[in-house]
């Protein structure tokens, strides 16, 4: 079992809700999900979609061909060359203002539905949602209680009027889909939590102790704040919408300053405006964690698409040498434990540390088992109360053998508690001799560095134990690749997938430059024009691919086409 449903229509027709409640209906009947989205930046209009993936399997990619197509618009018709061979495309053709004619074509009056049954014809999307169940021939006692949690408040009579609507929808199909042989194994294994790229984030932020957030909304970062707003009350957090991405930094850097765990979150054209906070975080060694949402650029680019295009950008911005730590998940599971990670080497550290994610991850839903809390690391690494008040003095930037200076919250005691945006002395005051600036340069990069250096883990490896081809890839790439490796067209295939890119994985740990020189075929697949991944590993390793899958039209891999490409490279390859 393995179907895919395409929502198709304007911003504003509620493709994000039909596509949603399917997703969590198939997840709480225990059927593994994978979802994402296609849309315009704008308000209204455009044409838009929304691709929820089904299977008794785990499902970490899109595919091309689509089972059901639910054509809110004229536009969506342009789907219908996407369908498999019983693929049916439902419609209102009242609605539509058109009739269309086919074997693969499914007339359905939502509207008038909706108007008979839930007497408002905003419950169309509810009748559509019914419908599609029919057509999988599943009952509807899950989405009834979808039902009930999301309307509730509304009272009785909408609840009702949704659940008529849905059966009507579920009724018609049943009755009308002469095509609709698909049959959805049910109840197989318990529900499954369903969860995007920026909920992980944001729910990792939260675990990890977080108190202070403060952002410019920006997609595709803004999931992020807005998930962690509606949770501020409960866990005793600050969310602080800035005016700018400036100020968000330099927020974030004060709060961290003032000894709680803070974040920011943003994407590249904000990330520029950060540079300077960034700077800033290194010199004063104040702990930081920042979201960096990639999108197309330059400039706007393509504001609600998706690419890989800012790692050199994130690796190597801001003025001047310190050390950083770049992560970047590749599914949900990854982005919550790399989030805490990524606050612990910031306290431990004092340093700043960027969780690298693009669109396709931060929209994207996986199913997924619950995360298991007692792996979250929480350490106050800050100095406070006694332990800070009975030293008989206290230096900020004070020398030590790791570079890691005791990180004293201020006016905790009758410390001092000083640093500077300038060079500085251990007490934090602005110094100018050459032998100082090269001691606080010692400190804070070469100490600091080795040590951050064996925290890094190894690049995950999955696939043939000795394989002929490896598929390399970072970030959001992990899901289509394992899929491609699963399927087991290509003879002997693994993939590498990095997640922990800055500072870059030491072979020591996994010597995957010696998987990579074994193999017959190397390929590095990124979603951006030059393969900057493949540079940063010639850099750091002196390991150069020949061959790269790069798209970058600001659309992601589907399992599809990311194996016809490979397969075509290989076939030219053995000519």
């Amino acid at each position: 079992m393995d179907y895919s449903i395409k929502i198709g229509g304007e911003a504003g027709q509620g493709i994000q809700t039909i596509g949603e409640t399917l997703a969590k209906v198939f997840s709480r009947t225990g059927c593994h999900v994978f979802t994402h989205q296609d849309y315009e930046s704008r308000i209204r209009g455009g044409h838009n979609f929304y691709q929820v993936r089904l299977s008794d399997n785990p499902v970490f990619a899109p595919k091309d061909k689509i089972d059901i197509v639910v054509a809110l618009d004229r536009e969506s018709f342009q789907h219908e060359k996407e369908l498999t061979e019983n693929g049916t495309v439902i419609y209102d053709s009242a609605d539509l203002k058109q009739k269309y004619e086919g074997p693969h074509l499914l007339d359905i009056p939502f509207v008038a539905l909706a108007l008979e049954h839930g007497k408002d014809k905003i419950m169309a999307n509810t009748v559509a949602v019914g419908a599609v169940l029919g057509m999988l021939r599943m009952d509807l006692n899950n989405l009834f209680e979808i039902i009930k949690n999301t309307f509730g408040k509304k009272g009785e009579d909408v609840v009702q009027g949704n659940i008529r609507s849905a059966q009507a929808g579920h009724d018609f199909t049943m009755k009308n889909c002469e095509r609709c042989s698909f049959k959805v194994e049910t109840n197989i294994r318990p529900p499954q939590m369903l969860i995007s790229g920026v909920e992980a984030i944001a729910l990792g932020a939260i675990a990890s102790g977080l108190k202070f957030y403060a952002a410019y909304p920006m997609t595709p970062s803004t999931g992020i704040m807005n998930y962690i707003a509606d949770k501020e009350a409960e866990y005793g957090i600050i969310v602080e919408q800035a005016e700018d991405e400036i100020a968000a930094i330099n927020m974030a850097l004060g709060a961290s300053f003032a000894g709680v765990r803070a974040m920011t979150g943003t994407a590249g054209g904000g990330f520029a405006l950060m540079v300077e906070g960034l700077s800033l975080a290194g010199m004063t060694e104040t702990p930081v964690v920042i979201a960096l949402g990639q999108r197309p650029a330059p400039a706007t680019g393509l504001p609600t698409r998706t690419e890989q295009g800012d790692l050199q950008f994130a690796l190597y911005t801001a003025h001047g040498e310190f050390p950083r730590v770049v992560l970047a998940p590749g599914d949900p599971e990854q982005a919550f434990y790399l989030t805490s990670k990524a606050f612990d080497l910031a306290d431990k550290y004092q340093i700043p540390v960027i969780i690298l994610f693009d669109q396709h991850l931060a929209d994207s839903q996986w199913t997924s088992a619950v995360f298991d809390l007692g792996r979250i690391k929480y350490t106050d690494y800050r100095l406070r109360g006694e332990a800070f008040g009975n030293l008989p003095e206290y230096k900020r930037h004070a020398f030590t053998e790791t570079g890691v200076t005791p990180f004293g919250v201020p006016g905790e005691t009758e410390h001092l508690v000083v640093t500077d945006s300038d060079e500085h002395d251990e007490e934090g005051h602005i110094v100018e001799d050459a032998e100082t600036r090269k001691k606080m340069l010692d400190k804070r990069l070469f100490k600091k560095l080795p040590l951050i250096r064996q925290e890094i883990g190894a690049p995950s490896f999955y696939g043939d134990e000795h394989p002929e081809v490896v598929l390399v890839g970072w970030g959001s790439t992990y899901g289509v690749m394992k899929e491609v490796v699963d399927k087991g067209e290509i003879k002997g295939a693994a993939m590498l997938h990095f997640s922990e890119i800055c500072p870059f994985p030491l072979t020591e740990k996994f010597d995957f430059i010696t998987v990579l020189n074994n193999a017959k075929t190397a390929i590095c697949i990124e979603n951006n024009a030059t393969g900057q991944f493949a540079r940063l590993m010639r850099t750091e390793t002196g390991y150069d691919f020949k061959y790269k899958i790069n798209k970058y039209d600001g659309r992601p891999f589907s399992v599809d086409e990311l194996l016809r490409k490979i397969l075509t490279r290989l076939v030219s390859l053995s000519q």
